[in-house]
């Protein structure tokens, strides 16, 4: 039956895969007949504490759903107008978005205020601890998750994670599905004339945000072996840093590489997206830690095979040697062999039948019907 839900989480135009997450959910689910406001943010991160250049999707010029921005996330009168907000709209559930302890204190306030009205507070968990820890992430983890009544994480590391920290009810598991609004598969010729990258090159892509946990660094460890056994490979770094990109590119000139690394270094907008994937022959997440990847799922659109580092929840959604291959972290050499045996052994092909196959686990009607199922236990 059609459920009245709210829906807490960043929208376009605020740029990222949390983002496009939230909105592609709210969508499919309206697509199912179900009631969905959005309560989203007024404003997300205070300036000083934002890495990247902006907040915002280029091209967007407004809040696709701005009447319900107003949460500011430092402003405790906010946070108030919000949930009560959410209480004039006698949701049968509340659906938080949760990546980052920062939000925990406007979330966790808001859920202890739906709660005494006896509404339901629900969490996706894109990630619990982050990959970058820092004093207090446990206990302003603790302070919001307590507060829910059940919890949809989208992977097994997040669910533990989770259940580490005390989430207030039943933790079901749902991975990512795969992403769809990028646009179709564009043609490999056309993508490479228009970022200007040779035909005959085989292409590595590392892409999104640059930071110390992404393992950039291992990757770039392994080129110079990749480049001696794959004459013609190119590693394509695609995103903006979030790190200081000196020590990235020194390592570069260092092995002498700069023609074999290039880097685009700042946000890739939702439109430019296609070409770099169709330009690719092989996507590599050489990752030190995770939780689970929309970059995965972005290739999988793409039916673009994946290389990713056995961390987190990131082998639960490459079957090694099926869509890609799974390789320890932090280690050059086996990610240099992975790198090289998909191309000796001419695997492309191969992978990319095993990308439309595996990529089938992951739909949003799968996610959408999790949700529907913590929405009725939590409930019921």
């Amino acid at each position: 039956m059609p459920l009245r839900i709210s829906m807490v989480g960043p929208v376009r135009p605020y740029r990222g895969g949390i983002a496009q997450f939230t909105d592609t959910l709210a969508d499919r689910m309206q697509d199912r007949g179900h009631d969905v406001q959005i309560i989203t943010f007024s404003r997300q991160y205070p300036r000083l504490l934002f890495p990247g250049r902006t907040q915002f999707e280029p091209g967007h010029v407004a809040i696709s759903r701005e009447e319900g921005a107003l949460i500011d996330s430092i402003n405790p009168i906010s946070w108030r107008r919000a949930a009560d907000e959410i209480a004039r709209h006698r949701p049968k559930a509340v659906l938080f978005q949760y990546w980052l302890p920062f939000f925990a204190p406007s979330y966790g306030w808001m859920a202890a205020r739906l709660n005494r009205q006896s509404i339901p507070v629900l969490a996706v968990l894109h990630n619990v601890l982050p990959h970058e820890r820092r004093i207090g992430d446990e206990a302003l983890g603790r302070y919001f998750l307590r507060k829910c009544c059940g919890a949809l994480a989208l992977s097994e590391k997040v669910a533990a994670d989770a259940r580490s920290l005390g989430v207030g009810g039943p933790v079901r598991v749902a991975a990512h599905p795969v992403y769809e609004h990028f646009g179709a598969l564009v043609d490999r010729t056309d993508a490479r004339e228009r970022l200007g990258i040779p035909h005959e090159a085989e292409v590595l892509l590392f892409f999104g945000f640059v930071r110390a946990y992404k393992g950039l660094q291992t990757l770039l460890e392994a080129m110079p072996e990749i480049s001696r056994r794959r004459p013609n490979a190119l590693l394509l770094v695609a995103g903006e840093f979030y790190d200081d990109e000196a020590p990235y590119r020194a390592m570069v000139a260092s092995h002498n590489l700069e023609s074999r690394v290039r880097f685009d270094a700042e946000y890739i907008s939702e439109e430019r997206v296609a070409d770099y994937f169709a330009a690719a022959n092989l996507v590599v997440q050489p990752y030190r830690s995770a939780t689970q990847s929309g970059v995965v799922q972005t290739a999988y659109h793409f039916e673009r095979p994946v290389v990713v580092t056995d961390v987190g929840g990131l082998a639960e959604v490459v079957p090694d040697g099926v869509s890609g291959f799974v390789v320890p972290p932090e280690q050059p050499g086996a990610l240099a062999d992975a790198v090289v045996r998909f191309f000796e052994a001419g695997l492309e092909q191969a992978m990319v039948e095993g990308v439309r196959e595996v990529r089938q686990r992951y739909t949003w009607d799968r996610l959408v019907d999790e949700v529907e199922r913590l929405i009725a236990t939590a409930t019921e």
